[in-house]
C-alpha cells in the first residue's frame, strides 16, 4: 500500500517533491521519484510485500515502461507464471507491482482483466510518450487528477495535487451541493472545481497533457441472477469455498496481518474463515469499544474472538477520548468526510497498526448481500407508496416528526422519519435521501443554488437507471456497490487506514466473492425482512448462534449527543444553520446528519486557508 503522485507537462522537481511530502502517512517506508523531459512520477511505499525488491518507481528492464502502483495484486503468483511461461524474466523474488509491470508489456490493457486485487497505478510509456491511468473494479483505491495550463496532474489524495502550482484552487459549487445532499462527494466530483476523481472501474490515457482526455469503462458490477439456480445447500456450500479463497488470498504478506472483528456477521465470517485458514492460534484480531452502551461491540467481538480462539486485543475508549482525537483527523483529512464513523474507524486503525500492517476488514457484505437496513424497508416503502395518498402521506410525516428524538445508535425514530421523508421522492431517489444530510429542497435553500434535483442526485440516479432487473432490490444494490460504496464506505476506510499506515483488505470485494453475488437472485439477499440470508445461512454451524442472528448495529459515533451539548458546534450566521441548529439543541428534531456535515466541512476549510 502506498501514495503515488504525478504530472505530465508544467512543473519542476521540487513541486513532485512536494505533493508526495503530503502523501508520507500512506508510504512512510521509502520514497522515490522518475523524471523525464516533463513527466514526473513519484512514490511514498508502505513495504508489504517483497520488501527488498518492490522499490518504486518501478523501470522495466529496457527501460521503456515506469511504473507508481497503490494497492495489492492477490494472484500475482499466477500471474508470474504465466508470464514466465510467455518468456518473461523477472528480476524481482515476488513483487506485485513487477508483474504489473511485465504484464503491461505482455499484454498491455488485456492485464486489467486477469488482475484480482485493488489498485490504482500510473504506467509510462517511454517511446509513444503516454502515461495511462486505471483504478480497481470498486474504487478501493484513489485518484484525484486534474488537466489545467498545459498540464495533467494526479495523486492518492487531493491535498497532494493542491501541492502542485497549476492547481485549481476554488470550490466546486455542485460539489458543495452533492455533498450536503449525499454526505459525501459523488465520483467524479471533488470539493475542488477542475480537480475530479477517476471512477471505479476506469482507466485513462494521457498522450498530450493539454488536450482533454475522457475516463474509459473497463468493468461494470452488474446484477445478473444465473438461470440454473442450484439448491440452496449446494449454493451455501459455493460461497463459503469462494469467501474462503478470498480469505486466504488476502492473508499473503511478508509483514504481521490482523482482522478487524466487530461481533458483527461479516467480520466474523471473515475471521472464522481465516482462522480455518491459518488457525485460531496465530490468528490476530482487533476491536475498539465504548463506554456508552448503544455504541458499544466489545461483547460480542469478545465471543467471537473466544470461539475462535483468536489473539484477541481490545481497546476500550470513553466518548471523551475520541472526541478528542477529531482535531488530529481534521488536520490530516484530504477531503471533508461525512460519514461520524471515519472516527471509530481511524481509532481501530490506530489501535491495530501498533501490532500488525495489513488487516483484514468486512467491508462490501452489506452492498453485495442487501445487509443495510434500508433494505428492510423496501417492502413496506413500495406498499405504502402504492396505497397511500399524499395529502395523508404529508399528515403522517407531521406526525412522526413529533415523536422523542433519541440520539441512540439507529434510534427507531430516527429511521422512521428517514423513511417517510424518502418516501415524498420516486423510488430512484429514496436512498440517497435516506442516507444523505438534508432533502432536495433544503438543499437549494441552504446553497442558494438553483441546481435542480437530477443534477443533484445524477450519479444516484444513473446507478439506478444502470439496473438491466426491474426489482427494487436489485437497483437498491446497484446504488449501494455503485455510488455508496464507492463514495463513502472505501474512502472512509482508506482514509482512516492510510492516516496510520495501515493496509486494508476486503475479502467480500474479492472478483470471485463479487461475481458469485451478482449472479445469485435478489430473494437469497434479502428474504421476507432478513437481510443477507445467504450469507447467515452458509455461515450457520461456521459461526455461534448469537452471533450468526445478532442484529445489526452499526459502527457509529454519539456525534447527536455531542451537537445538541455544544460539544461540537458547527460556526455560522445563516438562518437555514441556526434554525436547524436551535432546533436540534432543543431537542426538538434531529438535525445530526446535516450539522455534522457543516461542522466537517469547516474544520477542513480552516485548515485549507492559503491554499484554496
Amino acid at each position: 500500500m502506498c501514495g503515488i503522485a504525478g504530472f505530465f507537462g508544467g512543473g519542476e522537481m521540487e513541486d513532485i517533491r512536494a505533493m508526495t511530502s503530503r502523501l508520507d502517512h500512506r508510504g512512510p517506508d521509502a520514497e522515490g521519484f522518475y523524471t523525464e523531459s516533463g513527466l514526473f512520477l513519484g512514490h511514498r511505499r508502505l513495504s508489504i510485500l517483497d520488501i527488498a525488491g518492490g522499490s518504486q518507481p518501478m523501470v522495466s528492464a529496457d527501460g521503456r515502461t515506469v511504473i507508481v502502483f497503490n494497492g495489492e495484486i492477490y494472484n500475482h503468483a499466477d500471474l508470474r507464471a504465466e508470464l514466465i511461461g510467455c518468456g518473461r524474466v523477472f528480476t524481482s523474488h515476488h513483487s506485485d507491482t513487477e508483474v504489473l509491470l511485465q504484464g503491461w508489456q505482455e499484454w498491455g490493457e488485456g492485464l486489467l482483466s486477469r488482475l484480482s486485487g485493488m489498485w490504482a497505478f500510473a504506467i509510462w510509456d517511454a517511446v509513444t510518450r503516454r502515461l495511462f491511468l486505471s483504478r480497481d473494479r470498486f474504487g478501493k483505491k484513489p485518484i484525484y487528477y486534474f488537466q489545467r495550463q498545459g498540464t495533467f496532474a494526479f495523486a492518492s489524495e487531493l491535498t497532494a495535487l493542491l501541492a502542485h502550482p497549476h492547481a485549481p484552487r476554488n470550490l466546486s459549487e455542485i460539489a458543495r451541493v452533492k455533498f450536503l445532499a449525499h454526505g459525501f462527494f459523488p465520483t467524479p466530483h471533488s470539493a475542488i472545481a477542475g480537480i475530479w476523481k477517476l471512477p471505479a472501474a476506469h482507466n485513462l490515457t494521457i498522450t498530450d497533457p493539454a488536450s482533454e482526455t475522457n475516463p474509459a469503462r473497463y468493468w461494470r458490477y452488474e446484477i445478473e441472477p444465473r438461470s440454473d439456480v442450484q439448491s440452496e445447500e449446494a449454493l451455501c456450500e459455493e460461497f463459503v469455498s469462494v469467501l474462503r479463497r478470498a480469505v486466504e488470498r488476502r492473508l499473503i504478506a511478508d509483514v504481521p496481518v490482523g482482522i478487524f472483528l466487530s461481533g458483527g456477521i461479516d467480520s466474523s465470517a471473515i475471521a472464522a474463515l481465516a482462522a480455518q485458514v491459518m488457525g485460531g492460534g496465530a490468528l490476530r484480531t482487533f476491536t475498539i469499544g465504548f463506554s456508552e452502551a448503544s455504541f458499544d461491540e466489545s461483547a460480542p467481538a469478545r465471543r467471537m474472538a473466544d470461539f475462535l480462539g483468536t489473539q484477541h486485543s481490545v481497546e476500550k475508549l470513553d466518548i471523551e477520548a475520541a472526541l478528542n482525537a477529531l482535531p488530529e483527523i481534521f488536520d490530516r483529512l484530504d477531503e471533508p468526510q461525512g460519514d461520524a464513523s471515519l472516527l471509530p474507524t481511524w481509532l481501530l486503525c490506530r489501535f491495530a497498526r501498533r501490532e500488525v500492517k495489513v488487516a483484514l476488514s468486512g467491508d462490501g457484505g452489506d452492498e453485495l448481500f442487501a445487509g443495510y437496513d434500508p433494505f428492510r424497508a423496501l417492502g413496506m416503502a413500495s406498499f405504502y407508496a402504492k396505497i397511500v395518498p399524499r395529502p395523508l402521506h404529508k399528515a403522517i410525516r407531521m406526525l412522526a416528526a413529533r415523536l422523542p428524538v433519541s440520539h441512540a445508535n439507529m434510534s427507531l425514530d430516527f429511521k422512521l422519519k428517514r423513511t417517510l421523508r424518502g418516501l415524498d421522492h420516486p423510488p430512484s431517489l429514496w436512498n440517497p435521501v435516506w442516507l444523505g444530510a438534508l432533502e432536495p429542497g433544503e438543499v437549494a435553500r441552504v446553497t442558494g443554488s438553483d441546481f435542480s434535483v437530477e443534477q443533484i442526485y445524477s450519479e444516484a440516479i444513473a446507478s439506478w437507471d444502470a439496473s438491466k432487473s426491474p426489482a427494487i432490490v436489485d437497483r437498491t444494490l446497484q446504488f449501494y456497490t455503485e455510488c455508496y460504496l464507492q463514495d463513502a464506505i472505501l474512502p472512509k476506510a482508506d482514509r482512516a487506514s492510510m492516516m496510520n499506515s495501515l493496509e486494508v483488505r476486503s475479502p467480500f470485494l474479492d472478483l470471485e466473492v463479487a461475481n458469485f453475488a451478482r449472479t445469485i437472485p435478489h430473494s437469497l439477499k434479502l428474504r421476507g425482512g432478513d437481510t443477507k440470508y445467504l450469507l447467515k445461512r452458509a455461515m450457520a454451524g461456521v459461526l455461534p448462534d448469537d452471533i450468526l442472528h445478532r442484529k445489526k448495529k452499526g459502527f457509529g459515533m454519539p456525534i447527536g449527543s455531542w451537537l445538541q451539548s455544544g460539544r461540537i458546534t458547527p460556526a455560522g450566521i445563516s438562518p437555514f444553520l441556526q434554525k436547524k441548529l436551535k432546533s436540534h439543541v432543543s431537542g426538538a428534531a434531529d438535525e445530526r446528519l446535516y450539522l455534522w456535515c457543516e461542522y466537517v466541512w469547516q474544520q477542513w476549510l480552516s485548515r485549507r486557508k492559503g491554499v484554496i
